[in-house]
């Protein structure tokens, strides 16, 4: 993430290690602290305010707004370059070179069915006990890339890690014009899409309000991405380096709740998607993000006593940072900036290891 522009405070400190070399670290919240804290949203959630108003709290300026559409979703854990699905009523392969759709047959024996590729054009397989090449229309191979879908609306996904069910389509996507590789891609509604986040970024069963505030930042984040990429191949990945997406596997009936409550409902800053950053707890403290819609600012909902994160401690020993900071020696002074909104982004670890030589050095 970019640094803010706002001014930083340099302060020192110092800190004694008893001679067992044996310490405690204190700290407050989990994350970056941009935008909304999950936990503080529960917090205030327990206190009586509405969704709209926990969103209101943590991403000032911004308005509620409708947003309607697909999303290409990157499936990280699939890194093969064929795409194998199980059979499912009215299976389908899209071909997106000419966007037409071939029924694929349920008379054949199949037991699996593939796109793979054939020097860099697309072609499809299925399996009884070796594997077949299918042609679709008559056709070697198909146009562009090839899609699944469903009258389901759910296709399983053969992954070596063990299958996974998605909504809508399935899809092996060219990084490139021309490429040779393949990547996979759920190509889904957004709702739907958010009904596979929320339950990986916020328990399920938390307060009905907060869930939804939830909701609303997965769903304003994703069409932020989408905007930002609107031609890739992908537009958001599954992971927690954009939001953490667990399919049709990881809904839950209570969460779904929450996405159809809120359905359709998105921030905006100045008429375009936010980029609603969320995490786990600020520790009582937001703070400030690369847009003026992440402002720091107290946060007093996030010491409710059911968050383990609001105030946490650590027990170190200094055997293991002896050799990362080996100034050991003369006492120094090294400033540390904190980020605005007083959360500590880097700093300086002092002490008096074993043996009763001076330490210090900056933590990364």
């Amino acid at each position: 993430l970019l640094p803010s522009s706002a001014s930083a405070v340099s302060t020192s400190q110092t800190f004694t290690v008893p001679v067992n070399g044996s310490f405690t670290v204190s700290g407050h919240g989990f994350g970056h602290g941009h935008g909304m804290s999950q936990y503080g949203a529960n917090g205030a959630a327990r206190k009586g305010l509405k969704h709209e108003d926990i969103l209101a709290f943590y991403y000032p300026g911004t308005k509620l707004a409708r947003a309607a559409g697909w999303l290409k979703v990157l499936i990280t854990a699939h890194t093969a370059r064929e795409l194998v699905v199980t059979p499912a009523p009215g299976l389908t392969v899209r071909d997106r070179g000419t966007m037409k759709d071939y029924a694929l047959p349920s008379d054949l024996g199949a037991k699996q069915w593939r796109l793979d590729v054939d020097g860099t054009r697309t072609v499809v397989d299925y399996k009884t006990t070796a594997w077949h090449r299918y042609q679709p229309g008559g056709l070697a191979n198909l146009v562009g890339d090839g899609v699944f879908s469903s009258s389901s609306g759910t296709l399983t996904l053969v992954l070596a890690s063990g299958n996974r069910v998605y909504r809508n389509r399935l899809a092996a996507m060219s990084p490139s014009k021309g490429s040779s590789s393949r990547a996979t891609v759920n190509i889904v509604p957004l709702d739907n899409y958010v009904k596979g986040v929320v339950p990986a970024e916020m328990p399920a069963s938390w307060s009905p309000e907060a869930v939804q505030a939830q909701a609303v930042a997965a769903r304003t984040y994703a069409w932020w991405s989408a905007s930002q990429y609107p031609s890739r191949y992908y537009q958001i990945c599954d992971t927690s380096s954009c939001q953490v997406y667990n399919g049709y596997d990881g809904e839950y009936s209570a969460s779904n709740s929450a996405v159809d409550a809120t359905r359709g409902q998105i921030l905006t800053y100045q008429g375009k998607p936010a980029f609603t950053q969320f995490s786990s707890s600020s520790g009582g403290w937001t703070s400030a993000g690369r847009v003026p819609h992440l402002s720091p600012a107290a946060d007093p909902a996030d010491a409710f006593p059911a968050n383990p994160l609001h105030r946490r401690t650590l027990q170190a020993h200094d055997t293991p940072l002896d050799p990362k900071y080996p100034h050991t020696h003369a006492p120094q002074t090294d400033p540390h900036t904190p980020h605005p909104g007083r959360r500590t982004g880097g700093g300086t670890v002092r002490g008096r290891p074993r043996g009763g030589a001076r330490w210090a050095g900056s933590t990364p």
